[in-house]
């Protein structure tokens, strides 16, 4: 269900790695039977720390891919990557009844998640991440869990700037 678009942006042409989450037919009772049209789930990153997701509803699944690949486009977010293939730190967050836990992990882990998870990893640029998805398999829910989590993520140089102090002073090791 995954796909690759080069997209462009207004100052740069750089591609974007499309990802195709889950698609939904729906239907509308109305007075004359059923009208049916088609949710999807999107992910887009540039595999470099921008994701972004976002969800579109129309007649056709062409047409609803791409709204739901615009709205991503529109809300990306920046996630600080440690040697750009991991995360700095553990988080855990949740959305509705779905909990996820993320864990960074040494070189050639790879991405071990499921489904609504491994797509946003493979789009965000991480290679190694340990991830788990607890109390639904709704990916709606795992992907608005997996964005407030990721959205927590803070690297060692934005504390140091905070406090005043070197990255050092933070990560050196005490006895």
């Amino acid at each position: 269900m995954a796909r690759q678009v080069a997209a462009q942006t207004d100052s740069q042409s750089e591609a974007l790695v499309e990802k195709l989450v889950a698609i939904n037919r729906v239907a509308k009772v109305v007075k004359g039977g059923k009208k049916f049209s088609f949710a999807a789930l999107v992910v887009v990153g540039d595999s470099r720390g921008h994701v972004g997701f976002g969800a579109g509803k129309a007649r056709e699944v062409s047409d609803a891919v791409k709204k739901a690949s615009d709205q991503a486009k529109k809300g990306m977010i920046h996630v600080p990557l440690r040697e750009s293939r991991t995360l700095h730190h553990d988080i855990k967050s949740g959305y509705g009844a779905g909990l996820v836990v993320m864990r960074s992990a040494p070189a050639g882990t790879g991405i071990i998640a499921g489904g609504a998870m491994r797509a946003i990893f493979e789009a965000l640029g991480v290679q190694d991440v340990v991830s788990k998805c607890v109390g639904t398999a709704n990916p709606h829910n795992m992907v608005r869990a997996t964005f407030k989590a990721l959205k927590g993520i803070v690297s060692p140089r934005n504390i140091a700037a905070k406090r005043d102090k070197k990255v050092g002073d933070l990560t050196s090791r005490r006895a």
